[in-house]
This record gives C-alpha cells, sequence and structure tokens, in this order.
C-alpha cells in the first residue's frame, strides 16, 4: 500500500487573529501537520490545546536573529521538509510620519520584510526537500501600489510594500527548486490589528473566515499562481 504523504505547513504569528484561525483550520484537515511560531506560549498553549494537541508549538520571537531554537525545534519533532510556509507574523506601528523614530522603523521593518525574508532563507533546505514547495507572504492592500493609504501607517505599509516586492523576486530564483511564493494583500479583517489601526471599523470579514482562504490557498494556490500578489479584499480599509 502506497504511504500517505502528510504535508507540513510552518505559520508564523499563530497566537492570535488569523494566524490563529488559519493555524487550527489546517490541523483539522487530513494528512497536514502544522509548526505554530509566536511568542506568546500561553496563547500557543491554547491554540495547542484547540487543535487536539494535533499543533507542533514553539514560542519564539522574530525579532531575534538567531534561528537555532526553530532548527532545534524541528529536528526533535523528525520533521525534515517543509510543504508551505506562512509568513503571517505582522508589527503595526500607528504614528504620525514626523513621529516615527528609527527604532520603529527598525522593528516594523524587521517583523515584516527581514524576518520572512532571513526564515525563508534558512529554511531553504527543508523547503527544497519537499515535492513541490509553497511560500505565502501575508501582506496588506496597504502595501499595494495605487491602494488607498492611510495616515499613521507610512512604516506599517511601507514594509507591507517591500514584502510584496520581495514574493516576486523570490519566485524567480527559486523556481528552480520547484518553490513557489506568492502574496496575498488583505484587506480589513476583524482583529485586534485592525482595531489598533481603525479603532471601531467594522470589518466584514472575521479572522475564521479568512483563515479559512489562507489554509486553502497555501495547500492550493501555488498549482495556480506563483510570484503573484492577490488582493484578497472587499472593503477600503
Amino acid at each position: 500500500m502506497e504511504k500517505i504523504k502528510v504535508r507540513t505547513i510552518l505559520i508564523t504569528g499563530a497566537s492570535s487573529g488569523i494566524g490563529y484561525q488559519t493555524a487550527l483550520l489546517l490541523s483539522k484537515m487530513e494528512n497536514v501537520a502544522v509548526v505554530a511560531i509566536a511568542r506568546n506560549n500561553e496563547k500557543l498553549d491554547k491554540l495547542k490545546s484547540e487543535s487536539g494537541d494535533k499543533i507542533l508549538t514553539l514560542a519564539f520571537d522574530l525579532e531575534e536573529k538567531n534561528y537555532n531554537p526553530i532548527f532545534d525545534f524541528l529536528k526533535a519533532n523528525n520533521i525534515t521538509a517543509l510543504d508551505g510556509l506562512i509568513h503571517n507574523a505582522g508589527l503595526l506601528i500607528n504614528k504620525p510620519f514626523e513621529n516615527i523614530s528609527l527604532e520603529d522603523l527598525n522593528r516594523s521593518y524587521h517583523v515584516n520584510v527581514f524576518a520572512p525574508y532571513l526564515l525563508t532563507q534558512a529554511l531553504l533546505p527543508y523547503l527544497k526537500n519537499a515535492p513541490k514547495a509553497h511560500v505565502v507572504n501575508i501582506s496588506s492592500m496597504g502595501g499595494v501600489q495605487g491602494s488607498m493609504k492611510f495616515a499613521g501607517l507610512s512604516a506599517y505599509s511601507s514594509s507591507k510594500g517591500a514584502l510584496s516586492l520581495l514574493t516576486e523576486c523570490l519566485a524567480v530564483e527559486l523556481e528552480k527548486d520547484k518553490i513557489r511564493v506568492n502574496c496575498l494583500a488583505l484587506g480589513s479583517v476583524q482583529t485586534e490589528m485592525l482595531n489598533e489601526a481603525f479603532p471601531g471599523f467594522k470589518a466584514p470579514l472575521e479572522p475564521n473566515e479568512m483563515g479559512e482562504y489562507i489554509s486553502w490557498f497555501i495547500l492550493n494556490g501555488h498549482h495556480y499562481y506563483n510570484g503573484k500578489i492577490l488582493p484578497v479584499a472587499v472593503t477600503t480599509p
């Protein structure tokens, strides 16, 4: 009998909102293993419990520059290949342009751009070991050229724009390794981050609804797209 292939998906920023729901939904699918990474260990424990202990969780701060704890965790759990990598973690700084500090910029770009860049680079051996891996960058409509922009979000939107462009670059460079890279530019979803940016605004989608789409896309989107920045939005913001 042919051995059933289990697809392993690693997702960052999985302790709340869209990341939490995406990880949970993926864990309920047949032949899918989930590795969830976030800073908040308590919230990760809740996620693991809600999944019936199906999700492997690792508390790790992406602002750290040493990824050895991630490698050690994958090795300890006998994971040698990653079929999917979802860069969902994001940092939003909502300040007037004249008040943005260098520290604000460094933190924003580190979480939103440098971490996806460096983590993808570090995990290349695992992605190459999969038959056809898929990297999905979670960006924002604020990072799409020509979309409506909002005061206070210069650091956030510009960093998400960089993540979108990085997607196109990686798709070209990694095509030889049969790794496909796409970007989902999300519109408004009812999350803590949205409330921070637009207090009182009611989004048309809940995190679990967006999670349904992302969980489908990581498993199937690479059959249809590569190097694409895809708007996933029904409202502005």
